[in-house]
């Protein structure tokens, strides 16, 4: 009989190859953290786009799948969707050492695999608003001293300086408490969504004090993120997905009057087609 881990590994290498990498620390990652203890007892339900189905048994092996597993299924929140994650991850490329933020951390097992790979000498705040889930979140990763669990909303705090801040929910904009808290060379990877259909995943590298890398890479649903959504940059959002490409995304400005390479204006914000200055 082939061994839960060999599921595991096979799983791991499935996720990151298709996502166009062979990174070893991040299918080891994959690898390593059980999701099993993160998606409660099953059998589990499965999301198939009109509801749920529920899993054949509660054999563990039947999470080592590319599938959304139900959290809650009343509130529409899911254990997300593991090929999606492997290419945010090798989008953002968490390094050993950094300080990352997780927003939306659900029950933890996208926060473990981000521990993993920032490492002993890497820290992780995450920050799950569901009550709940964040007590479950606690529990699940208490084995890891470079993780702390914040019950509470990412919108309304100011966050500690990070490498790497990673959304697991869709905002409207990026907000400016998160731009602020980005090191110099630190990531912002976050879904930026319009209040009706998809949007995109945008990845934003801030390369100076006022100077910002992005790049949109992936079309993308999610559940909002609870303090991060605006009407205005919705319809604007919706606009522009509508009529542009994600691809000629190439920086985002802030505070600064809109030029002729403007793909989305929003308020204070701006996604350009230009290179940063």
């Amino acid at each position: 009989m082939t061994s839960l881990q060999a599921h595991r590994d096979f799983y791991a290498n499935y996720l990151v190859k298709s996502a166009g990498s062979s990174d070893a620390a991040l299918i080891a990652a994959f690898a390593s953290v059980e999701r099993e203890n993160f998606v409660g007892q099953g059998p589990w339900p499965v999301f198939i786009g009109s509801g749920y189905l529920p899993t054949i048994s509660d054999d563990p092996t039947l999470l080592y799948q590319d599938v959304l597993v139900g959290l809650s299924t009343e509130r529409g929140i899911n254990n997300g969707q593991p090929s999606l994650h492997a290419r945010c991850l090798v989008t953002c490329a968490p390094r050993a050492g950094e300080s990352v933020v997780h927003i939306g951390a659900g029950t933890g097992y996208y926060t473990a695999i981000l521990a993993a790979l920032v490492g002993k000498t890497g820290r992780v705040v995450a920050y799950e608003i569901e009550a709940d889930l964040a007590m479950l979140a606690r529990e699940n990763l208490s084995r890891l001293p470079n993780v702390s669990v914040v019950a509470a909303s990412a919108a309304d705090v100011m966050l500690p300086a990070a490498d790497l801040i990673y959304v697991n929910a869709g905002a409207t904009h990026p907000p400016a408490s998160w731009l602020d808290a980005l090191n110099i060379g630190g990531r912002l990877v976050f879904p930026l969504t319009p209040d009706e259909g998809t949007g995109c995943m945008l990845l934003v590298t801030r390369r100076g004090p006022t100077r910002y890398a992005a790049s949109a890479f992936m079309r993308v649903a999610f559940i909002p993120c609870v303090g991060v959504r605006d009407a205005a940059s919705s319809h604007a959002l919706a606009a522009a997905l509508d009529s542009r490409t994600l691809a000629v995304v190439k920086s985002l400005h802030r505070g600064t009057r809109p030029d002729s390479s403007a793909w989305c204006i929003g308020d204070g914000w701006w996604l350009s087609t230009a290179e940063p200055a």
